[in-house]
This record gives C-alpha cells, structure tokens and sequence, in this order.
C-alpha cells in the first residue's frame, strides 16, 4: 500500500533499486546531492545534475522536462553517504515560470522496478520559490528511509546548495542552468503543423478520477490533446504535438484533468523513459537527421541498468505512447461529432433556419468544421504511429530471445541462458486506428499469476468462427508455444513442466514436449494420472511454504525439485472431480508465491455445472486466446487491445530446435 507523506512524514523503503517520478505542470531540473550524517555536500562531485547525471548508484536526466524518472540503487551508493536529497528547480532563462507558486503542486513518488508505488508526497505551500528539496533519502541504523521535505528556496539552487554547506554553490548552479539551457538548445524542434496549432480541449477520457490536487498515478493520465498555443520544442525520437504523461506501467489508472503549459514556456514531449538516461548512440554510419525533422530511433533508448531492462522500458513506452496519441485522436473524434451535433441541434431549434438556403448552409457548415477537425487529429495520429513504426523496426531485430517473435533471427543462434530474464514475450497488441504496429506483449517472471488460454468459441478477425474442436486444438497448440518459451528462458533446470491431459486428446499438439524430453514425466491420463499429478504439486506448496513461513528454507526434504514448476491442464474439466476441482483452486491461489504455476486450457462454459465455486479461479487467471481477439483492455485509458498470440510460423522448425537444446542442458544438468 502506498505511503501518501505529509511535510516531515517517513516511511521505510523496502529494497534498495528504486524510481523516484516527478510529475509537474512545467519542465523543471532534477537532481540529487549526496549528503554526510550532517546533510552536509563535500564536493561538487557529490552533486547529480544534468550536467553530470550519474554518480554511483544515481542516475537523473540530462534535461528539464514536465515528468522525470530518477534510477536509484542505493546499494551502490557509496558508505560515506548518508543523506540523498532531491532536488527540483524551474529552469532560469525567463521563458517559463519563475516561481513554484505560479504552476501546480510537484507530486514526486518512490516506486519499486515494477511502478508499485512505495510512498509519494505531493509538494503543497510553495510560493516565491524556485528550488524546493522535494524528498530525503537517509540512513537509520543501517536501513533507508525517505521523508517528506519539501523546503523550498527563493533564491533558487545557489541557496540550496548553500543551505547544504557547499562552497561552491553559486558556480555549481550556474552550470546546471548552462548545462538545462544547452539541452534545449540541441533539441529539435517538431514537424510543422498543416493547420494552425489550435486544439479543443477536451477534458479528461471517460474513466477520469475525480479532481483534486493530488496528481495521477497511472501512467496514462488521459489527456485530451494541448492547449492552444504554438509548437514548440520537441525531443529527437518521440512523436510531437502531444502532452507529456507522468509515471509509468505497472500501477492501477486513475485519471486526472489536464494540466495547461505555462505561457511562454517549452513543453518537453518526450516519454519520460527516454528522460532518465542518455540513449546511446546510433551507429556512426548512419545518416544525420534532417533539420527539423525527429531523429532516427535508437534501440535501448530507455532507462535501464541493462540493455534488456532499457529494452523493455521502451517497449512499455511505445505501448503508452500509442495508448497516448489514440486516446487524443479518439477525444478529438469525440468532440468533433459533439460539436457537430450542438450545431446541429442549434439549426434545428431555430424555426427560421430548418428549411431553405440558410439552414442548409449551417448544416454544410457543420459538417465541414467535423470533417476538418478529424482530419487535423488524424493527421497527428498517422504521424505519431508512423514515427512509432519506425521505432518498431528497430527495436524488433534488437530484442533477446525472450522478448523476440519466433520468426526473430535471434532464435536460430539460441543457446540455454545463464539467468533468468526479467519479462516474457506472450504476444503482440495492436488498435484498430493503428493496425500498422504491433507491441510485443511482455509479462514479468516469475509469473505472478497463472494463464488461461481460453478454447471457447471465438470470432477471429476476418469474422469467421472456429468450432469447438478446432479452438481446443489451436487453445493447445499455444500453451504448447508459452510453455516452450518458459522453458527456453530458464536456466537448464530451474523449470519443469508437467502436464495432465484427461483424455489424451491433445497428443499431437503436446507432441513437440513430449517428443523432445522436456517433460517431467509423460502426460497425465485419466481421473488417477490427474490426482497423482495434482496431489504431488499441492504437497510441494505446502512443503516450501511451511519451510518459508518456519524461516527455516534450507529444511526442505532431500530430493525435492525446488525448481519452477508450471502444470498445463488440457481439456478441463473432463477428468476432474471436486477434490480435484479444490486441488487446482489451491494451486492457483496458492502456487505462484511458491514458484507453482498454472497453464489452463479450457472453455469456462464447460465448466458451468460447477457453478460459482470456479468463478474465483477464472478471475485469478490471466485471460488469452488461441486467436486474435480485442479482449485485453488497459487500465490507463480503457483502450480494448486486439491480442494476438505468439506461435511458431508454419513449416518452421525453430520450436524442436530449441526444446532440442533445452532437454540437452537439462540431460547433463541431472547428471
């Protein structure tokens, strides 16, 4: 649960790699200053700044934005540091606001790597400051904890850093200000606007919180499109034209009001992800972009401690971005056609205007003003997916094995990892306004839930309907797909798959797993294969979590297969009675928090003469089809996804290859 802080308010951090966000309603400067027990600075190189954005275990960014995303690994922070002070500041110059008190009230938030929000504090009672110590971040008796500061400085970052006992503090903040102003200074600038900049505001999406002055902790506030005004800056890579959104994945949506940019001042459209760190550079053959027009996309241009995390960053990041620029479109759509019906309606109520030229020339009017705005968000929209497209094909050839499609050429020079990846490739998700790209569906590992790959009758996209038998052959075929991938992406050993087929209806589809050896054992058959398997899996939880709960894990009966273990159950509920009904509930539940997964296959009408008792089950599963299918909605702004799973083009033999090596490794790990 999140720590909501008031000013002097602590709370302890649970772990030491953290994310601090900033949400503004203007670009400022972000930093920290690394601090002895006294809070005193010694040194300029105990300062990160956009100047100098990384120190041992910090890293901000090179820029003033709206929203920042600051790294923090407090592990790495050296052992004379006591005290982590952010810092924010509006930037100087005279193009924006000179003061906290004329913009809305920073929000900062301390998130773990999964956007869980640790604790947050919104910076209330500022006036004529410039430069305000958001947050602290201090040592007690060996553990971090963070407080609530939120002190403010007339006189801008020279008084804080004088405050903070550094004898430099006047020269330091000037090169920060210089170093804010050259950033701005490099960056290119959007593509002009065919029409004149001047957008509707629309208010917020349907699904928005209500108002207030706290500030959104989705990653998607929905936003209609900008306030008029004109086009300003933008940041090579991302698409223009469009309002910066602050956080990131991984927390629940709840949607706030638009905020207007200050007058005057540069708006940075940038994804906050590509804020955090500097993108490396492309590579040195390639050609410079021309004046005026966004950079070429770089793979990894995310925050990250790796090029697999900066990799699924940005993945994340044309996920919100499209997420973005198609809830804009679609509100502009919106208000257009409520604008055109106002009007509409307007020429009706008048009794002089209903008939004759008049009111034919309102009608046409109308519908001229409906059509012209459509095609201005339209036009914005194609622009926005085709800078995304151009992403995508650089990004897709980039991405590890875990992250790839099938057809990635990175398949073919596959060998049996080292580690476990962070996240796992499941699919692909598109929108209908934007059919052109497709985002690789990622899920963090280990699972923190079970799957259900739904064999129900379902239309596919061309509007034809596959029957039963073809749905449960297909709904297997993909668990086939996920499980091998799982396999794949593992250590030889640290995952084991077994599976209970009641009628051995799936033998074809489960021929790949069982051919290559991968298997724990053969699959189960029968109402007995289904308890034996079902009743060693629920002993294995019971096991791990009396030894966890006892604090005693290295107490675990010789012999006992600690690795992660994932059961496909096919055909359910053919084979199943109420105990073993209970069993996969339990399993469910329960097998995640003890590296017990569950695989489902199954049409949930089936199943219907158990009545509620599974409703819970089907809840805790996350939901995918064996064809595509606009099921999956977002909780940022309620777009419905077309999902489209991930399997194995036809002809290729990619899936024996690999579960070739797989059960190779796995062959001489057992010896």
């Amino acid at each position: 649960m999140t720590a909501e802080l008031t000013r002097g308010q602590n709370h302890p951090l649970p772990r030491a790699r953290l994310e601090i966000r900033v949400s503004a309603g203007t670009p400022v400067v972000a930093g920290a200053t690394l601090g002895d027990e006294n809070g005193t600075i010694h040194g300029v190189e105990r300062v990160v700044h956009p100047g100098a954005p990384t120190l041992p275990g910090l890293e901000v960014s090179r820029q003033a934005a709206a929203d920042h995303r600051l790294a923090v690994d407090l592990d790495a922070v050296p052992d004379a540091v006591h005290r982590v002070s952010v810092l924010l500041a509006l930037p100087a110059g005279g193009q924006g606001p000179a003061r906290f008190g004329a913009v809305a009230a920073p929000f900062v938030a301390v998130t773990d790597l999964d956007g869980d929000e640790v604790a947050s504090y919104t910076i209330t009672g500022l006036e004529a400051e410039s430069a305000v110590v958001a947050l602290e971040l201090y040592r007690r008796q060996g553990a971090w904890k963070v407080r609530a500061v939120g002190q403010g400085y007339a006189g801008g970052l020279a008084e804080l850093l004088a405050d903070q006992k550094l004898s430099q503090a006047h020269q330091l903040a000037a090169t920060i200000h210089e170093a804010v102003a050259s950033g701005l200074a490099r960056s290119i600038p959007a593509p002009p606007a065919a029409a004149p900049a001047h957008r509707p505001d629309h208010g917020t999406m349907p699904g928005a919180g209500p108002g207030g002055p706290v500030p959104p902790a989705s990653p998607y506030d929905p936003q209609g499109p900008s306030a008029p005004g004109p086009q300003t800056p933008g940041v090579p890579g991302r698409p223009g034209g469009q309002q910066p959104y602050p956080s990131g994945p991984g927390e629940p949506a709840t949607a706030g009001q638009p905020s207007a940019p200050a007058a005057g001042g540069p708006i940075d459209y940038s994804h906050p992800r590509r804020q955090s760190a500097a993108p490396p550079p492309p590579p040195p053959a390639a050609p410079a972009s021309e004046p005026g027009r966004p950079a070429r996309p770089v793979a990894g241009d995310a925050t990250g401690w790796s090029m697999e995390e900066r990799l699924y960053n940005q993945v994340w990041g044309m996920f919100e971005d499209l997420a973005r620029t198609t809830a804009a479109y679609r509100s502009a759509v919106d208000f257009a056609d409520s604008r055109m019906e106002k009007e509409l309606d307007q020429v009706l109520s008048d009794p002089r205007s209903r008939i004759g030229g008049q009111g034919d020339a309102a009608r046409e009017a109308a519908r001229a003003r409906h059509s012209q705005l459509v095609s201005q968000a339209r036009e914005v929209l194609d622009r926005d997916v085709a800078q995304l497209v151009a992403e995508a094909e650089v990004v897709e050839p980039a991405l590890p094995a875990a992250f790839a499609r099938w057809d990635n050429p990175v398949w073919h020079a596959y060998r049996v990892p080292m580690e476990i990846p962070m996240a796992l490739r499941l699919g692909d998700l598109h929108l209908p306004e934007a059919d052109r790209i497709r985002i690789p569906m990622l899920i963090r590992l280990p699972l923190e839930r079970g799957l259900w790959i739904d064999s129900g009758r379902s239309a596919s996209l061309d509007g034809s309907f596959a029957d039963s038998h073809e749905m449960r052959r297909l709904g297997l075929e993909t668990a086939v797909s996920h499980a091998a991938r799982l396999l794949a992406v593992y250590p030889a050993g640290e995952f084991t798959v077994h599976v209970i087929d009641p009628a051995g209806s799936g033998a074809q589809a489960l021929a790949p797993l069982a051919q290559s050896g991968v298997l724990a054992a053969p699959p189960a058959q029968g109402a007995a294969g289904a308890a034996d398997v079902l009743a060693r899996l629920t002993q294995r939880v019971d096991l791990v979590q009396m030894a966890l709960r006892g604090g005693a894990p290295d107490a675990l009966p010789p012999g006992l297969d600690t690795s992660q273990q994932l059961l496909i159950v096919n055909d359910f509920p053919h084979g199943f009675d109420d105990r073993a009904v209970n069993q996969l509930r339990y399993l469910a539940d329960e097998g995640p928090a003890v590296g017990v997964h569950l695989m489902m296959v199954a049409d949930r009408e089936e199943s219907a003469g158990f009545g509620p008792l599974l409703d819970p089950l089907w809840r805790s599963l996350l939901r995918l089809t064996p064809v595509a299918d606009d099921h999956l909605a977002d909780p940022w702004v309620g777009h419905a996804w077309t999902y489209e799973p991930s399997l194995v083009p036809p002809g290729s033999q990619v899936l024996q290859q690999v579960l070739a090596q797989v059960a190779a490794a796995r062959r001489s790990w057992d010896r």
